[in-house]
């Protein structure tokens, strides 16, 4: 079996367990996604169709990255000699896009077309502050993000707006919850749109209330794999166990020790009670990593053993011991950017990839001082959640596509019916909302015509054009390209970035026209931090330490190792004992990013919210082994700082 090749033994026992409950207990870089790919490799060797195969992770950049693996390794096997069509592949995806695909084919059972807006997050928060303002709210003071946070916290555990409803009682803050959610429900409907939430509660509603479509479903994927199940939320267990059904052949992957996101609902119970919810299930757990030294491994492991709530493993690597832990204690967040942003000149300067640097935060504030320092010393850099699909720009023209593609988009007509300028005032678009387009002037009349043939021209493009052909017709026929062509240096970077969106749509551009835009539509809507990081671009990256999650660097920066803010003390926080296990796993987590040496930094005094505080030294520092951490200080010599080991 030349395909075990390269696999340790607990990895082949993973690849050669392809019938009942498996979970797989994979440790940071223990090689869970070459396990899983060579596993597929293995069903497919045996005799498995590739299309009943289904493998479901969190994040667009993992699902992509195990596609192109699986569909490499079986196109390249010599013995299956298998060249897969588009149609006959293994279904790979994010757990929103399998979603999508549930609802796209049963579309008009839940009384939506296959061409439905998806509203992603920003289209949800408009939504949610016009239903606040509708029933004579003040955003100000129900904050529209809290509140769309609360409706998809609650989505999440499986509840849609009627069984929330029996449930409010006299909690004034539940009983204004539903009010929105209620008028918030009414929008979605009115666009044949649905939110984020909606792509994975409605899929398990319809599995469960629909016998045949389960075992339709049931029938079509035969072996299941989930990563990162300690990430699944109610919903997403439901419907994966929904999906399973019977036969039971699922092989989840995950690790306690990186459960971060209860935030967002994310259920730890999940992976803790794989055993007893698949009776007879075979644990695996994978140990060995290849991305660490000795030294990172050593101290990941001793932060995490002060949890309980996990399954035991211990890292291990063959890898060299390599140089301890740095820790500089910076007198505040602009000296400690310094810090940062000179060792990272120093690293480059001394040939390191400017991708292969990472700096780490607790929360998103502490950017600020890291991009100015990064800024004066002309470092590139980027920082994760500066989102491609959310400029303005690039938004019109997707818009122009979803309007083409559902006239009852509204948000999507509303956005884009001025772009360019067309003279129709807010008077006669609460006409043309309204229905009474026998009431229009006819100019106005004639411009809502004139603005309809485009749309038309759009929707014919769209069925016989390649995709990036189509995005291309977009932005010349809207009059895009003209208005950007003639303007300011702005719009002439608004140009570039409309074109960059044509030249990512040619990935599509193999695909059937429908659904090459229907997925270009949806990649946009569920696009997220990770996505719009540019590999190939020679920076410095910058994010949290959620967002690094699933990433692997060089070099690693934790900056803000201070007591409140890393740990950070959540005000609603419901229990502290937990709080605190989930602070050290996204502790954990930070450490196994790097692959070579880990640089650690606090401040003495930290300004937050315009006051400077005095900040105590994270209780994390103090875990850390003594031998495995080296101080760095800081001498000024000649005006210049200088920063060495000592």
């Amino acid at each position: 079996m030349n395909h075990l090749l390269g696999l340790n033994e607990k990895q082949k026992s993973a690849v050669l367990k392809t019938e009942g409950s498996l979970l797989i207990l994979a440790g940071a870089g223990a090689g869970k996604t070459k396990t899983i790919t060579h596993r597929i490799l293995h069903l497919v060797k045996s005799g498995i169709k590739p299309t009943e195969i289904l493998a479901i992770t969190f994040t667009n950049k993992a699902a992509k990255e195990m596609r192109d693996r699986v569909f490499d390794l079986i196109e390249k096997d010599t013995e299956l000699n298998l060249p897969l069509s588009f149609n006959e592949r293994p279904f790979i995806s994010t757990f929103h896009s399998l979603g999508v695909h549930i609802i796209r084919e049963n579309a008009q059972k839940l009384g939506l077309t296959r061409n439905f807006t998806i509203f992603d997050r920003n289209d949800s928060r408009r939504a949610v502050k016009d239903a606040i303002v509708e029933i004579s709210l003040d955003p100000k003071q129900y904050e529209p993000n809290i509140i769309l946070s609360l409706i998809s916290r609650e989505k999440g555990n499986g509840k849609n707006l009627a069984s929330f409803s029996e449930n409010v009682g006299n909690d004034y803050m539940r009983e204004i919850i539903m009010k929105v959610w209620t008028k918030y429900e009414i929008s979605l409907q009115k666009e044949k749109a649905l939110d984020f939430d909606d792509l994975l509660l409605k899929s398990a509603e319809l599995l469960e209330k629909d016998k045949s479509i389960r075992m339709y479903y049931q029938n079509v994927w035969r072996y299941i794999h989930i990563d990162e199940y300690q990430d699944t939320n109610k919903v997403q267990y439901q419907l994966v166990r929904l999906i399973t059904g019977d036969r039971k052949n699922i092989c989840v992957v995950g690790d306690v020790d990186q459960n971060i996101y209860s935030w967002r609902g994310a259920d730890i119970k999940n992976i803790l009670s794989f055993e007893r919810d698949f009776p007879g299930a075979t644990i695996i757990v994978l140990e060995e990593n290849y991305r660490s030294t000795q030294t990172i491994l050593e101290v990941a492991n001793h932060i995490i053993k002060k949890n309980r709530n996990r399954f035991e493993k211990n890292l291990f690597t063959k890898n060299s011991a390599g140089d301890q832990i740095s820790l500089y204690e910076a007198y505040d967040e602009n000296d400690e950017a310094r810090f940062i942003a000179e060792k990272s000149t120093e690293l480059i300067k001394n040939a390191t990839n400017p991708s292969e640097i990472a700096v780490l935060y607790r929360a998103n504030f502490q950017s600020r001082a890291l991009e100015e320092a990064m800024l004066v010393r002309e470092i590139s850099y980027q920082v994760l959640g500066v989102k491609f699909f959310e400029r303005k720009e690039v938004k019109d023209v997707l818009s122009f596509i979803r309007a083409a593609l559902n006239r009852e988009s509204l948000s999507d007509i509303q956005r884009i019916i001025n772009i360019p300028p067309r003279g129709i005032g807010k008077v006669t678009i609460a006409k043309i909302f309204s229905g009474m387009l026998d009431q229009l002037s006819s100019a106005h009349a004639e411009k809502w015509r004139l603005f309809n043939l485009i749309l038309d021209d759009i929707q014919k493009k769209s069925a016989i054009e390649k995709t990036s052909v189509l995005v291309k017709f977009v932005i010349k026929r809207t009059g895009l390209e003209e208005l950007f062509k003639n303007g300011t240096e702005e719009d002439l970077e608004r140009l570039e970035n409309v074109r960059e969106l044509a030249t990512l749509a040619t990935k599509y551009d193999f695909m059937p026209p429908h659904d090459g835009v229907a997925k270009l539509l949806e990649d946009a809507a569920l696009a997220t931090d990770q996505d719009e990081m540019i590999e190939d671009k020679p920076a410095v990256k910058l994010m949290t330490v959620h967002a690094s999650k699933g990433l692997e660097f060089e070099y690693v920066f934790i900056s803000g190792l201070e007591q409140d803010l890393f740990p950070h003390r959540a005000m609603e926080s419901k229990s502290e004992k937990r709080d605190e296990e989930e602070e050290r796993r996204l502790f954990y987590v930070a450490i196994t990013r790097a692959k070579k040496k880990i640089y650690m930094s606090h401040a003495s005094i930290r300004t937050i919210y315009g006051s400077k505080q005095v900040a105590v030294p994270s209780e994390f520092i103090f875990d850390i082994p003594e031998k495995h951490l080296m101080k760095e200080e800081v001498a000024r010599i000649g005006g210049k700082v200088i920063y060495f080991d000592i």
